[in-house]
């Protein structure tokens, strides 16, 4: 058995793991892995971080919730993520700053995604001739 297998099953307890192939894959399960696990953390890394506005000292029950909440967001992320990929994502501050540094390595912005479509529509333009 692989030692990669190990690592990574078929867990609702352990988010797949990313090591760079098939993002497109490992981005729907993960997406799907962290709506299950909690569909508030799915938003802090689709819309970003609960604000907290009351300084560190004067925090609220609930304000420990929303600073809880955003960390688990980042700790899950970093946790399904190769060291290699882990790297990649590092200096981001936020979940969301990590989720879209991945999506734009691995599907590039749309003015990227646009030139591809292009490219591909071309060829095939070409090849029906």
């Amino acid at each position: 058995m692989p030692a990669q297998g190990h690592f990574e099953g078929q867990s609702v307890n352990r988010p797949p793991l990313f090591d760079g192939e098939d993002y497109t894959y490992w981005k729907t399960r993960m997406e799907f892995f962290l709506q299950g696990l909690d569909y508030q953390i799915w938003s802090i890394v689709e819309e970003g971080d609960l604000l907290v506005t009351n300084e560190k000292d004067k925090w609220t029950e609930d304000d420990k919730k929303k600073i809880s909440l955003n960390c688990k967001a980042k700790s899950i992320l970093c946790c399904a993520l190769s060291k290699k990929e882990f790297n990649r994502i590092s200096a981001c501050r936020s979940a969301m700053e990590m989720w879209e540094k991945l999506r734009i390595t691995y599907e590039g912005t749309d003015k990227v995604k646009e030139t591809r479509i292009d490219i591909l529509v071309t060829q095939y333009e070409r090849f029906q001739m």
